[in-house]
């Protein structure tokens, strides 16, 4: 008798066990779909970690960002990643909302024998605009540059790139040879000296078929990412819909990905955790600023795309900042100095002047000549 009691009770919990487990498996059995690059560089260790967890399941759909953007929208995917904000000309991304998870950066890679260390700002501007088609032109050898972007519209990286160099992040760019994901073009790139692509820091991690150049002479790395030392820092975000019929299971694992284990994951492929990267508003102007200065626009124009809740800053002081911030000990790091001492001179001047007195207006009477006597002297 006491053995039939056990081995129903025991039954008892197995059933429990399993519509409990049931439960939970239903309720965070999740869909993400993106671009290649991101699932590559990073879902696929963090879904495997969640599930490590038992806090739920991911199933992967790598495509392209406006594929995963879309299938939130349509509601065949719990959420996204994508590299670049929200693109308000577009309607199915009316009703989207874009959460900064990590900081990384774009890389512009060659081939390992390619003898071009390094890039600045304007010759990338002229590289993409078709100004600059040869490799001599860069202190490389007399090749043509072999120029690779990717196929798909509004692709993520892409567009962050464009929005940085021409503050236009759809410009039209001088690049024959389209693929349709990164992991494509980086396959072309190993197999071709003169190639010229785009990925990212996290991307290319530990990949020695490729070699991402420097930027105005300046590496990216966690630590230049993060102190925004190197200029192309771009923000990936989380891309999720509010009325999605598995709202909670995603906020359980947007919670997750501020875990110590989930913050491992992203350090671990060189990405930077976004609520751990201080004040990247400030760094963004910053690096707006010497990029405008670089290829020649007006730095004026950083102070307009800066975002409306961000502290304004002067071009002569974001100037400054960018350049104190990648090469503070430089002649034109002190004549930036210089020129934002006589700016604000200049404007302390004008504010302690008193307004100018206005002259007193005429008197019209006066003025108007007396009309002459017709008779007499």
């Amino acid at each position: 008798m006491k053995a039939i009691v056990l081995r129903g009770c025991l039954w008892a919990a197995a059933v429990l066990m399993f519509v409990h487990g049931a439960g939970v498996a239903a309720a965070d059995q999740l869909v993400w779909r993106g671009d290649h690059a991101t699932g590559r560089a990073i879902m696929d260790d963090l879904a495997k970690e969640y599930a490590r967890q038992k806090l739920g399941t991911i199933s992967l759909q790598p495509f392209s960002t406006l594929s995963g953007l879309d299938a939130v929208a349509q509601g065949s995917a719990d959420f996204a990643t994508s590299a670049r904000g929200k693109y308000a000309r577009r309607t199915e991304e009316t009703g989207l909302d874009f959460t900064p998870v990590v900081l990384d950066g774009a890389v512009l890679i060659t081939h390992p024998q390619n003898p071009v260390r390094s890039l600045t700002l304007k010759q990338i501007h002229d590289i993409y605009f078709g100004r600059i088609t040869n490799w001599q032109d860069v202190g490389g050898p007399d090749k043509p540059i072999n120029l690779y972007s990717i196929a798909s519209p509004l692709d993520g990286v892409e567009y962050s790139l464009r929005a940085l160099v021409y503050r236009n992040g759809n410009q039209p760019v001088a690049a024959p040879r389209l693929y349709i994901n990164t992991a494509k073009l980086e396959e072309a790139i190993t197999l071709d000296p003169a190639g010229l692509g785009l990925s990212t820091l996290a991307n290319t991690r530990g990949n020695t078929k490729v070699r991402a150049l420097a930027i105005e002479g300046v590496s990216a790395s966690t630590q230049s990412v993060a102190d925004g030392s190197y200029p192309l820092f771009i923000t990936l975000y989380m891309v999720t819909r509010a009325d999605s019929p598995h709202h909670d299971a995603v906020g359980r694992f947007a919670a997750f990905l501020q875990t110590p284990a989930a913050k491992a994951i992203l350090r671990k492929h060189d990405l930077i955790p976004y609520a751990d990267a201080g004040d990247v508003v400030a760094r963004d102007q910053a690096r707006m600023a010497l990029i405008d200065e670089r290829i020649g626009r007006e730095t004026v124009a950083a102070s307009a795309a800066a975002p409306a809740d961000s502290q304004p800053m002067s071009a002569p002081r974001a100037v400054l900042a960018a350049k104190v911030a990648t090469a503070p000990a430089a002649d034109s790091t002190e004549a930036a100095r210089a020129n934002l001492a006589r700016a604000e001179a200049a404007k302390a001047q004008q504010q302690a002047e008193p307004p100018a007195a206005k002259p007193a207006p005429r008197d019209k009477a006066a003025a108007k000549p007396k009309p002459r006597s017709s008779g007499g002297k």
